[in-house]
């Protein structure tokens, strides 16, 4: 599976489970490990592992699967699929670690 269609697929599955503050970031040329990265937000901790089940699904269906970190009361899981890294966080996570600020040129 493309880039592109990879991420298609995460910001589908995020979508249908009202993830929310969805971005997407092209990081090729910036980033050694990856193409692209996904960050999201859950409202609550069963959300946030709601958003990674609905994620791996979508993408193991494609054949695809991922190498996790984190958990729900992390408050941070990362999905690895190398071309595609997908972050999901509770907001307060999200605001602290604030990735997306590696990111705001992408």
């Amino acid at each position: 599976m493309d880039t592109a269609e990879a991420v298609e697929t995460v910001r589908r599955a995020l979508e249908e489970k009202k993830a929310e503050d969805v971005a997407v970031y092209d990081v090729r040329g910036r980033s050694s490990v990856t193409d692209a990265t996904v960050a999201a937000s859950a409202t609550s901790a069963p959300h946030l592992r709601a958003l990674a089940v609905a994620v791996e699904r979508a993408m193991a269906a494609k054949g695809e699967r991922a190498r996790v970190s984190g958990d729900a009361e992390s408050a941070w899981i990362v999905l690895d699929y190398a071309d595609l890294m997908v972050h999901l966080f509770l907001p307060d996570a999200r605001r602290y670690y604030d990735i997306e600020s590696l990111w705001k040129k992408a």
